[in-house]
């Protein structure tokens, strides 16, 4: 039969191949299409049935811009032309068909007719289709059919013309015929396919030209993927018009386009959800199967996948199994005509479907892995969310970060070895059977080798996995510490303590290392393993055959050795895909733990409809408790009910169980037994402020809609108008990392506006006066809980809330006249309730805090010439004092007032307004964009990474064990070849354990030298990982306070994190890998060039092509890594600021609204993920066709060459390198340009390397005596101070002296400038002008170790380290356990402590969650009793306890710091009414600076205004009767 049709004139033979493979390709790249849409379609239809709606409107609307489509006469033509050759085909068949059952001539008769019709049939049905799908243009595919159509036919009339002139030949003449009546139709169209038209016009409405999608501001195009045609996705030339911009220019993320729906986080989220949901449902009480719910929700993907695969593997297998023929037709062996060219041509065929499959493999695979990991990304932030408080105590912030940054990612790069599960038996039967064909029964030997190479990974992959779980737990830890260390950065720098921390990460970096360096070490040992396993094999397979005595030719053992080296592959990544088995195994049980952790409880709290009760809250009998498995509960025997409209206050001492108490009106707090109902919609401002990055109005406004009255109002409701005037950018201002560049009192209004535009119908406030200043406290307080008459412009403010229910937690008993009800708690009970004047006259606890704030009060009274005369004529925003007040007296404390410059006039202040306003729009925001280098990556990052290990001496090393091991390897080959006889039956040229002794000895000692480069790489990725971490670390943790102000943790997480996992575990296998795939190409074309010097005249061009193409992808493909790399940040940053503030996002009933956030910040990473996923195909594919090409001309020229005239063997051998030649030298291309992306990772670590450092730690010419300050004597003079350059002035040339061992109280309005004055004496910000000196000495001229650790503080948001109590009072272990007892019985917290099991080792959660911020208050001033500095900041440290604690406080800093210099920042009045000296600042400037008493007596000081505010007579009576005023 096959002698039969080969027995076919070349014409007919070649327009049968031509039209057949053009009908596979045809048919191949439509199954590919539909199979590439069917799991999207699937997907797309289940979706909900709003998004069926929008997807209907959609279809409508493009319907809808369709307005006139008219059909060409070209188009008529082309089709009436197809049909007609189909008619004509049809025709010649039958009659040949009746000709071959007449007369019984030879079946090959039909073959060309029959192959001609089936392919115009289905021609001309594509060219139909093209009406419907209204193409402008023909398929590229068509258009080539038609055009070899037309050149065959041409030839073939030339030839038959020809033998009937000359010959007058009569064979075939209804071929002939055929053939001339189709030439004018295929001449027609083979010029409709040289011009492309179809000749169909499709008119548009251009009203309708819009776009559709307005998700993205920059970019509202769809990818071309979603739409591309059948040869636009086999060529990825959709990906042509991105990578042509990015040739011209630098990506934007605006340039890239967006996902196609069925690609995006929403649409995969909620399939692997579902199927998440469907699996903990049917087995409630059993442990469901993370991965099994992966596989259901992508398994169409993966099935898709699995067809190329497994058509990639079948192909690939067609060389080796024909190699030996090739050598056998070589030595002059044809078994039919035109065999060589015949097998030239199925080995060309072979390889081009070989690429094509790999590459759409590939793509699949890493779509796929997107797919899962945005889907599962978008659980574990939902799970993040939902989380109960025992449970989050088990997942610090940190360890959920790394869910996402590490767990996730590998999950999803599974996908790249989900088919090397059954691929690597189907290889391995492959491979048999060709060893079958070739050495016999030996073959069974090497199912046995292959058995043994498997089995042998089992315990190592046990190894690797002991590793990987003792790495990822390691690298949580010191992720968690660091994450830790940089949301406090500002209090280890007062402290003096970020030396101490920086060690403690490097001390947890080590234990990392360690087991970095066991995995790193394992691996080599692994790749020296299964490098030598196909070497096993094959020399376990020939020494076998030769054993058996079996006769081994040139030509079998090629093949072998081309089968051994496609086996090579799948044997060498086994132990990665045990390895990565593994990894995932453990990623996905830390992952599947998480979901299935606690979440808060549902039925904690009932939600009532608005307007179905009188009744806001109701508690009856409620037990709470944080932890469920203490016996004493945090709160019990609750039983309360407030109507709507009441304003109720809670106070009590600290730790007492207010903020508890309003947790369980949320619902955060463990319900164990008893009713809550909520009547409404919930506003929940807590104790610690939460604000977002972002910018204020965002902050404000929380997701709802703007409404510019009402927004008008909150903001003067808030007292915020005029901060937004101090700033560059209003409230466009960016908030840094947790609202860095605002103040204490800031940040409360803000959540107090927050609350306030949200306009629901309680509001549950804790204690938010606590940070700002008395004024704007009582401002604050009669704006929400009276109606004055006055102030119009609140009108709608102030009716709003007039019938709001609210409920304030507040250590300020000023306030609590105003309160319909007062809880008093004590010990987790209510132990009083009522009315302010009732629970007086009961007495007991609730007189206690009124006694002690009276006693303040009290402190206060000083001659008190306060009148309604001083009132009327003084002016309560006066921002400069009287100059009287700093004249000097004969006292000695009298003559340290300094003058101060007359204030600015009005008119001069307003000029300055405008002069900020028009510069608002040039000045730069505190938090810029993140910043990426642009262009190719600098020559001085590459040479920096490999000086970094040995000054780069083990790079000559590796390079010198790579180029051995493949000399060896092609040295091993080339003995086999040559040694062997070329057919059955010749001498061979040595005896056979000669030639099996030579063969192992060279091959395993190839196999030696790539244990070496395995060990020398693990060794320099090892040392240069640690040396760029400690670099960075310690760059980091040098770098100015203004750097963390500017720089979300996000940024800094993301480099320390899965940048520094590229570095210790990714780059330096890439670089080794680049070398080796370099040195393997040389020995390739090395090796084809001896036999066949010609291919030069390709490869040079081809090289010359290839580096084009690479420079040309590279432009765009090193954008697309660092858009991705930044692209990161936001969604890790989101991840960490929305943990911390979940229960404010849960207060505001907001998790959607941030789910959906999270969702769009996955696509955002995706996009430009997906197409730096598709670059690095369009690139390899490229490579690889050019490869694919060289090969077939090495092979035509091998064929070509006469018998004899080369070697068989050598021949054979360059076939067998040439094989592997396209995956060589895309590989080689592809570890560069991997290369080239990873290193980005370094450029990125880089740059935090070279941070500009504060000033030095320690001067060693410069240091200070060991008993300064001795006097603590501080001294200001003309000190200026700016945040930044690019932001305004923030203290004005401040100038005054802190006389030693005084009590100095700094007071003034929020953002006044009194803790940027800290901030400058701590040195956090460098003066811009002026000097602080301290005992005469000029701060700056110290080291900043020796200066802050001199100094205490006690600051005013408490901070708390994860760890001990101990570690957390004295981190330096300077102390005893004797002096910390003494410290915390002075702090009142000692009784707290010894009640607790271990003492001084009692735990302390991550942001110190398990103790009250008043107790953390306490700590704070443990520290600083501990420290027993000479000068001791208070910066707003009383701000969070009850006012009997506050007056405790001041009496132990009155007698424990009686012989120090205190500077006491305060809001309350009371706090600093006894201080020796007051200054007060207003607006940066020095407005007052004297002593209490004398401040007091001048009627227009602003002090005297301060202090009446505080005044219970001015503030709280007249707040309360406001309230009574207003309900009357």
């Amino acid at each position: 039969m096959g002698i039969a049709l080969l027995g076919l004139p070349n014409l007919e033979l070649a327009s049968i191949c031509v039209n057949l493979t053009l009908l596979l390709v045809f048919l191949f790249v439509v199954s590919a299409r539909r199979i590439f849409l069917c799991a999207g379609r699937i997907r797309l239809l289940k979706d909900d049935s709003s998004a069926s709606a929008a997807g209907a409107r959609q279809i409508q609307r493009n319907d809808g811009e369709v307005r006139e489509v008219c059909i060409g006469t070209d188009f008529k033509l082309s089709l009436i032309c197809c049909f007609y050759v189909v008619f004509v085909q049809v025709l010649v068949l039958g009659f040949d068909g009746v000709g071959l059952v007449r007369h019984s001539v030879d079946w090959s008769v039909i073959c060309l007719p029959s192959a001609q019709a089936l392919a115009w049939f289905v021609l001309s049905f594509s060219a139909l289709h093209c009406k419907f799908k209204l193409c402008e243009t023909f398929p590229l595919l068509l258009r080539v059919w038609w055009f070899l159509s037309f050149v065959v036919c041409f030839c073939t009339l030339y030839v038959d013309g020809k033998g009937f002139l000359v010959e007058g030949s009569r064979n075939r003449l209804s071929h002939a015929i055929a053939n001339l009546a189709s030439t004018p139709a295929l001449a027609f169209l083979c010029f409709i396919g040289f011009r492309g038209s179809t000749g169909i016009q499709v008119c548009r409405d251009s009203d309708l030209q819009e776009p559709l999608l307005e998700e993205e501001a920059g970019c509202l195009k769809v990818t071309p993927y979603s739409e591309a045609g059948l040869f636009s996705l086999a060529t990825l030339s959709w990906l042509n018009p991105l990578l042509s911009i990015g040739a011209k220019r630098p990506l934007e993320l605006k340039d890239i386009p967006l996902l196609a729906p069925k690609d995006r986080a929403k649409t995969n989220y909620k399939v692997l959800n579902l199927n998440w949901e469907k699996l903990k449902a049917e087995n409630p009480s059993g442990k469901p199967s993370l991965a099994w719910a992966i596989l259901k929700s992508f398994w169409k993907e993966a099935a898709c996948n699995a067809v190329f695969a497994g058509l990639n593997t079948l192909v690939s297998y067609v060389g080796p199994y024909l190699i030996s023929y090739f050598v056998d037709y070589l030595g002059g062996k044809e078994t039919f005509p035109h065999e060589g060219y015949i097998l030239a041509g199925i080995f060309f065929a072979a390889k081009l479907v070989e690429t094509l499959t790999t590459r759409q493999w590939y793509l699949g695979v890493d779509i796929l892995g997107m797919h899962v990991r945005s889907a599962l990304t978008a659980m574990v932030y939902r799970k993040g969310l939902k989380l109960s408080s025992s449970a989050k105590q088990n997942h610090t912030s940190g360890e959920i970060v790394n869910y996402m940054a590490v767990d996730v990612q590998r999950v999803g790069d599974y996908s790249w070895y989900l088919h090397d599960i059954w691929m690597l038996p189907m290889q391995i039967i492959l491979a048999l059977v060709i060893l079958y064909k070739n050495v016999g029964i030996a073959s069974v030997a090497t199912l046995i080798a292959t058995i043994i190479s498997i089995v042998i990974t089992i315990p190592i992959a046990k190894i690797q996995e002991e590793y990987q779980d003792k790495l990822m737990a390691s690298k949580d830890e010191r992720m968690r510490k660091t994450s830790e260390c940089l949301r406090n950065m500002r209090i280890l720098k007062l402290q003096a303590w970020e030396e101490r921390y920086r060690v403690k990460l490097e001390e947890m970096r080590g234990v990392e290392f360690k087991w970095l360096r066991r995995a790193l070490y394992s691996q080599a040992f692994i790749t020296f393993i299964f490098w030598s396993s196909p070497i096993f094999v094959s020399a376990v397979t020939f020494g076998t055959s030769i054993f058996l005595g079996g006769q081994l030719t040139a030509g079998g053992v090629l093949s072998a050795l081309a089968t051994f080296r496609i086996l090579q592959e799948p044997l060498r990544n086994f132990p990665d895909l045990v390895s990565m088995m593994a990894q995932t195994k453990v990623s996905l049980d830390r992952i599947s733990g998480f979901l299935q952790d606690e979440e808060l409880q549902e039925n904690a709290t009932i939600a009532i409809p608005r307007g179905v009760t009188n009744t806001a809250i109701e508690i009856k009998d409620g037990v709470f408790s944080w932890d469920s498995t203490s016996p004493r509960s945090t709160l019990s025997g609750i039983q309360i009910k407030v109507e709507k409209g009441m304003r109720v206050a809670v106070c009590g001492m600290v730790g007492s169980g207010k903020s508890s108490f309003l947790s369980c009106i949320l619902g955060e707090i463990p319900k164990i037994s008893g009713e809550v109902k909520v009547c409404g919609s919930a506003a929940y401002v807590s104790q610690s402020a939460w604000i977002q990055s972002g910018n204020i109005e965002e902050n404000i406004l929380f997701g709802s809609p703007m409404e510019k009255p009402k927004y008008k109002n909150v903001i003067h409701a808030c007292s915020l108008k005029k901060d937004f005037e101090l700033f560059s950018h209003g409230d466009q201002t960016i908030i840094g990392d947790r609202g860095i560049n605002l103040s204490g009192g800031q940040k409360q209004r803000v959540q107090l506006a927050r609350a306030l535009y949200q306009d629901a119908d309680i509001y549950l406030l804790d204690d938010p006066f606590s940070a700002v200043d008395a004024h704007t406290g009582s401002e604050l307080f009669k704006v929400r809980l009276t109606v004055h008459r006055v102030h119009s412009s609140l009108e709608y403010i102030l009716t709003a809330l007039a019938e709001k229910t609210v409920i304030f937690v507040t250590h300020q008993v000023e306030f609590l006249p105003a309160a319909d009800l007062i809880l008093v708690l004590k010990e987790g009970h209510i132990i009083q309730a009522g009315k302010y004047d009732d629970l007086l006259q009961a007495g007991t606890d609730f007189n206690t805090l009124v006694s002690a704030h009276h006693e303040a009060i009290e402190a206060m009274d000083i001659p008190n010439h306060s009148s309604d005369d001083s009132d009327e004529n003084s002016c309560p925003d006066a921002s400069v004092s009287n100059i009287n007040n700093c004249h000097p007296d004969a006292s000695n404390i009298d003559n340290l007032a300094k003058e101060v410059q007359e204030g600015v006039s009005a008119a001069e202040q307003k000029a300055i307004k405008e002069k900020k306003k028009a510069k608002r729009s040039r000045k730069k925001q505190l938090v810029q964009e993140e910043e990426r280098v642009r262009g190719r990556v600098s020559m001085k990052v590459y040479l920096s990474y490999m000086a970094a290990a040995y000054k780069g001496l083990l790079i000559p090393l590796i390079i010198i064990a790579q180029a051995l091991f493949q000399f060896l390897q092609i040295a091993s080959n080339w003995w086999m070849a040559w040694a062997n006889p070329q057919t059955e039956g010749d001498i061979p040229k040595v005896s056979p354990m000669v030639l099996i002794g030579v063969y192992m000895a060279l091959a395993f000692g190839s196999s030696l030298f790539i244990f070496v480069r395995a060990v020398l790489v693990a060794t320099f990725g090892l040392a240069a990982a640690q040396k760029l971490f400690l670099k960075m670390l310690r760059s980091v943790f040098r770098a100015p306070m203004s750097f963390f102000d500017s720089t979300p943790a996000g940024r800094i997480l993301n480099r320390v994190s899965i940048d520094q996992s590229v570095v210790d575990l990714d780059i330096p296998f890439r670089l080794g890998g680049f070398a080796s795939t370099t040195i393997q190409l040389i020995g390739i074309v090395g090796v084809m060039t001896e036999v066949t010097w010609q291919v030069l005249l390709l490869v040079i061009p081809m090289a010359v092509a290839c580096l084009w193409m690479q420079k040309y992808y590279m432009a765009s493909s090193r954008e697309l890594v660092r858009i991705v790399s930044i692209q990161k940040s936001p969604v890790i940053h989101l991840f960490g600021e929305s943990i911390a503030g979940a229960a404010t996002i849960r207060g505001f009933g907001q998790e959607k609204r941030f789910m959906k956030r999270n969702l769009y910040l996955l696509d955002c990473f995706a996009r430009p993920f997906f197409c730096s996923l598709a670059a690095i195909e369009w690139l390899c594919l490229r490579m690889e066709l050019l490869s694919t090409f060289v090969f077939a001309f090495c092979m035509i020229l091998l064929v070509s060459f006469p018998h004899g005239t080369i070697d068989p063997s050598m021949a054979g051998l360059a076939v067998t390198y040439g094989l592997n030649l396209n995956a060589r030298l895309s590989r080689w291309i592809l570890s560069f340009c991997k290369l080239e992306n990873k290193i980005i990772s370094i450029e990125r670590i880089y740059q935090y390397s070279q941070i500009p450092s504060e000033a030095p730690l320690v001067i060693e010419d410069s240091c200070p005596p060991t008993s300064w300050p001795e006097s603590g004597t501080i001294d200001l003079i003309d000190l200026k101070v700016r945040y930044k350059e690019s932001l305004p002035v923030v203290l004005h040339g401040v100038s005054c002296n802190f006389p030693g061992g005084k009590k100095i109280g700094i007071v003034g309005r929020t953002g006044s400038g009194k803790s940027t004055l800290i901030q400058a004496l701590f040195r956090l910000i460098e003066p811009e002008g002026g000097r602080i000196l301290i005992d005469s000495i000029d701060i700056s001229t110290v080291g900043l170790h020796d200066l802050r650790s001199r100094l205490s503080i006690i600051p005013q948001d408490p901070t708390l380290f994860e760890g001990t109590v101990r570690g957390n009072l004295d981190p330096l272990e300077e102390h005893s356990d004797y002096e910390i007892w003494q410290a915390l019985d002075k702090a009142q917290l000692g009784d707290v402590i010894r009640e607790k099991e271990q003492k001084l080792d009692a735990p302390v959660l991550e942001n110190g969650d398990n103790w009250s911020v008043g107790q953390r208050q306490l700590v704070s001033l443990g520290r600083a009793l501990l420290k027993q500095a000479r000068i001791l900041v208070l910066d707003e440290a009383t701000a969070s306890v009850d006012t009997a604690t506050d007056n405790l406080i001041q009496k132990i800093i009155r007698t424990e710091f009686k012989d120090c210099t205190v500077c006491t920042i305060a809001h309350r009045i009371p706090t600093v009414i006894d201080s020796d000296l007051v200054l007060v600042l207003s607006d940066g400037r020095v407005a007052e600076f004297d002593t209490p008493a004398r401040l007091l007596e001048d009627k227009s000081s602003m002090f005297l205004k301060l202090r009446e505010e505080n005044h219970p007579t001015s503030a709280a009576a007249s707040g309360a009767a406001a309230l009574g005023e207003s309900r009357v």
